[in-house]
């Protein structure tokens, strides 16, 4: 990588907040620049918001290629219908969430409460489920394949399908099937309250949400880089590597709440060349194999096949930072 922009780059990330963060870029492999702010790569396990919907996807397709080989309770693919592998969500709360499939969980398609309709993303699982008495967790905001709503919730339910599936809760195949197997050492879960609120139950509940140090991080992008294999082992289905580099659906009208190209939504992660300017995000310069997934307040994991390029960023915190242009300089960097 040219040093000059990379020496470039790491000002770039020191000046563009000021708060604390760990930002990590891996080339052929190795790691060709890391920055550091108060937050360690290597251990910080902060927050990651959004950037788990993708890490989500990843498991959630290990446990499909499993349940395919016999090797889990149940079988399920990515078309198949998602409640059925929700028992706790009966009754349903709205008859059309009986038609929501697996992949509409993970490309923001379902019509399962929308961020634009301002419902808190997190809660109890009774909340989430739509039994709360929310009618905007309880009804769809659209029916399902139809439009495309960028939802927390969404992936909440698919943390529940791979437990169904897998027969464990959703944290503990994550790690023993993703961050065991790449190495992944740091992490936490985030837990709602509720058990199984259906059936007496009570507690807490692993949810998709988590937090994962940068270089962590980069592990999962790296995996996905080489097509899910992990120097001799498919950890990762290649399909679903394959599957998200394209879009997962045929919605063609503007996302919910920040207006963007649906089209750059697949399968838990996003095309970030595909982004038309809505929001002040513009694809421009980046390349159209990259796939990436932002998380609020900055954080970041990206990946370009084309360039052998991985990049992450972690902050913990909240707030608004620059996405596109941070994979824009890195891959720039490259000779």
């Amino acid at each position: 990588m040219d040093p000059d922009n990379l020496a470039g780059l790491k000002q770039w990330l020191l000046d563009s907040d000021t708060r604390d963060f760990a930002a990590v870029v891996i080339r052929h492999g190795h790691i060709a620049l890391e920055v550091e702010r108060g937050n360690s790569a290597k251990t910080d396990s902060r927050r990651v918001a959004s950037v788990s919907k993708a890490i989500c996807a990843a498991v959630l397709a290990i446990a499909s290629e499993q349940s395919r080989l016999g090797l889990t309770p149940g079988k399920m693919k990515f078309d198949d219908p998602a409640f059925r592998f929700i028992p706790w969500a009966q009754p349903l709360s709205d008859p059309r969430k009986e038609k929501i499939t697996v992949k509409q969980l993970l490309n923001h398609t379902s019509g399962i409460c929308p961020e634009a309709t301002g419902a808190p993303n997190d809660g109890t699982w009774e909340y989430i489920l739509g039994h709360s008495g929310d009618e905007r967790t309880a009804k769809l905001a659209f029916d399902p394949g139809t439009a495309c709503g960028y939802s927390t919730h969404a992936l909440a339910h698919a943390a529940l399908v791979c437990e169904t599936v897998t027969g464990k809760p959703y944290d503990q195949f994550a790690i023993e099937a993703l961050f065991k197997p790449i190495g992944v050492e740091h992490w936490w879960f985030q837990y709602y309250e509720g058990g199984d609120p259906f059936r007496g139950g009570s507690g807490r509940h692993p949810s998709h949400g988590l937090g994962m140090p940068a270089r962590d991080l980069a592990r999962i992008a790296y995996c996905m880089l080489r097509g899910g294999r992990w120097k001799a082992r498919q950890v990762i289905p290649k399909w679903f590597a394959d599957e998200t580099g394209a879009p997962t659906h045929d919605v063609k009208t503007p996302e919910m709440r920040w207006k963007l190209n649906p089209q750059i939504f697949s399968h838990g992660w996003e095309l970030p060349a595909r982004l038309t300017g809505e929001g002040g995000r513009s694809g421009a310069g980046i390349p159209a194999d990259a796939r990436a997934k932002p998380g609020s307040g900055g954080q970041y994991i990206a990946f370009v096949p084309s360039l052998d390029l991985v990049i992450t960023r972690q902050t913990g915190s909240s707030g608004d930072w620059q996405f596109e242009e941070y994979l824009r300089r890195a891959c720039a960097a490259v000779k």
